[in-house]
């Protein structure tokens, strides 16, 4: 992968997408969204057009336009002061997560269903890193300019991903998929009528959306599938997690709790990894407290225990 030739490109998308949010007198993303348009069609004005023949002169690998877009991501994100449940997940995670997927599974086609996809940052993580493996991806997000974003950033890219404009929660008919995963966003359900007739419900108050997420997500999950969930570290002791315990008895069980570095947290969580495996109770899970995601052994170390354990 060539840095030189991603901080190019990253500069001339940059330079585009400013142009065009002065130009619409619009906000980052919506510009990001016109960026991409423009790319695979016909630039709105002569310096736009001529910064796009330049990016498609670059030739990028798939790797190197995930790289673009999400130095582009992490950009729009300060810009517009986003929200913790629209932050990207970090590229660090994204790579724990695909070495996890290609530990759990040995199948060489897999289907995988993310609730809340946001950006669509980690859905092309796993679809430019997964190597051995041929994905079908599907994306479920309620925020519509979420979708348009990630949805342009998949056609420039020419990565199959596929992103449907879903509110998780509600019920769907899907085909059961392979894997679940989803970096789940924090906060309650504001419609307590359908919160309720979930077996996670609260019948006092409202509900936690990532609850919620779980066991739904999990009708859509083949039996023994996986699903893997990034969220709060206390979700086994917060609030209302007696609801979410008793869910778990009967549908799931706890394979690993992977914990975060400290300094991974949104909205004063700090967040863990929490495999869960679509089956009876299995053996005591594996717990690993993953204090840094940078430092190679500590990685190392994870990856081979991690390893020893799940497979």
């Amino acid at each position: 992968m060539n840095m030189e030739k991603i901080e190019t490109a990253f500069g001339l998308l940059l330079a585009n997408v400013q142009q065009l949010e002065t130009r619409l007198a619009t906000h980052f993303y919506d510009a990001l969204i016109e960026q991409n348009v423009s790319y695979l069609g016909k630039a709105v004005s002569e310096d736009l057009q001529q910064r796009n023949e330049q990016l498609r002169a670059l030739n990028l690998t798939k790797q190197e336009w995930q790289k673009v877009y999400q130095f582009a991501l992490i950009k729009g994100a300060k810009d517009m002061h986003l929200q913790a449940n629209h932050q990207l997940t970090p590229d660090a995670i994204g790579y724990i997560i695909n070495f996890m997927i290609e530990t759990l599974s040995t199948e060489t086609n897999l289907s995988i269903l993310e609730l809340g996809s946001g950006t669509g940052n980690l859905a092309e993580t796993l679809l430019t890193s997964m190597s051995d493996k041929a994905l079908t991806y599907t994306g479920f997000e309620v925020d519509d300019l979420m979708i348009d974003l990630s949805a342009s950033i998949a056609d420039v890219m020419q990565t199959s991903a596929q992103f449907l404009q879903i509110d998780a929660v509600r019920p769907q008919v899907i085909e059961p998929v392979d894997l679940l995963l989803s970096d789940l966003p924090v906060g309650y359900y504001p419609d307590d009528a359908i919160a309720q007739r979930s077996v996670v419900g609260s019948q006092s108050e409202h509900t936690y959306a990532h609850h919620l997420l779980m066991a739904q997500g999990f009708r859509y999950l083949k039996a023994d599938g996986y699903a893997i969930f990034i969220a709060p570290s206390d979700l086994l002791s917060s609030p209302q997690s007696d609801l979410l315990k008793k869910w778990l008895q009967d549908y799931a069980s706890v394979a690993a709790v992977i914990t975060l570095p400290e300094d991974i947290v949104t909205e004063n969580h700090t967040k863990a990894i929490f495999v869960l495996q679509k089956s009876a109770q299995g053996k005591a899970p594996f717990v690993f407290p993953l204090i840094s995601l940078t430092n190679p052994e500590i990685v190392q170390s994870f990856m081979t225990q991690f390893r020893q354990n799940m497979i």
